[in-house]
């Protein structure tokens, strides 16, 4: 077992926003939380608080950690991710995300995943399953300038493609960090250009970047699941963004 290295004054896991002052009830109440979740009941639902400015949708964070080179298949995957926990507002955003370690300070196999409530970041999830991802290969040591931007885009709704943006998610690894940002139909080309082309605006990319878009079926076809960003070693010839 791997601990969370997510929080930088707290590393016990999952950080709720309910649960700052972990106690003991908490943890017991916690767990009751899970078993209901995966005996099919729901977890109360988040809201924005008083005077907070809501998000047009909930999102989620997620975490996982694999070993390097051992391939996984979907069911061990999705018991490695690891809910942070859920948000409604811009408010709620910011108690997160301050305590989150940043991705430039991971280490390892490590993935960062923000997904709309609802949605886990699994190619199986119905709805990723018929959509792709637009991905974007970065030197080391500007992962997290780039994570930052691109989720507070998709926070603020600055792709402009309806409900098509499922999630984000930063990949850190040896060599190179990667950044990904998820849409439900791989099919429709008008969306996956508009979402290209936000990105490059959001990210301030020069325009020789190289961005390559990659079907969820795609993934799923390739052999040996190496998680949802696998790294796509048959175009490992394609330059690095190196952003000034």
């Amino acid at each position: 077992m791997w601990a969370l290295p997510l929080l930088k004054d707290d590393d016990s896991g999952d950080h709720d926003q309910n649960e700052e002052n972990s106690t003991q009830k908490d943890g017991e109440k916690e767990k009751t939380d899970r078993d209901k979740s995966q005996s099919g009941g729901k977890r109360k639902a988040v809201v924005p608080g008083p005077a907070e400015h809501p998000l047009q949708y909930n999102y989620t964070f997620w975490y996982s950690r694999r070993t390097p080179g051992r391939p996984t298949s979907s069911q061990s995957y999705e018991q490695n991710i690891k809910q942070i926990g859920t948000f409604a507002s811009v408010e709620q955003f910011w108690k997160f995300y301050s305590h989150m370690v940043r991705p430039g300070d991971l280490t390892g196999h490590s993935d960062f995943h923000l997904f709309k409530e609802g949605i886990k970041p699994m190619w199986e999830d119905d709805a990723n399953k018929n959509g792709g991802k637009w991905i974007i290969r970065l030197r080391k040591g500007l992962a997290s300038r780039c994570w930052e931007n691109l989720i507070l885009a998709m926070l603020g709704e600055q792709f402009m493609v309806g409900e098509e943006i499922c999630g984000a998610v930063v990949s850190v690894r040896f060599q190179e960090d990667i950044i990904s940002i998820w849409n439900k139909t791989a099919s429709d080309q008008a969306t996956t250009a508009r979402i290209r082309d936000t990105l490059r605006r959001v990210l301030n990319l020069p325009p020789n970047t190289i961005m390559e878009y990659k079907t969820h079926t795609d993934s799923i076809k390739m052999p040996g699941r190496l998680g949802p960003q696998r790294l796509l070693f048959q175009n490992l010839w394609k330059p690095r963004l190196n952003v000034p």
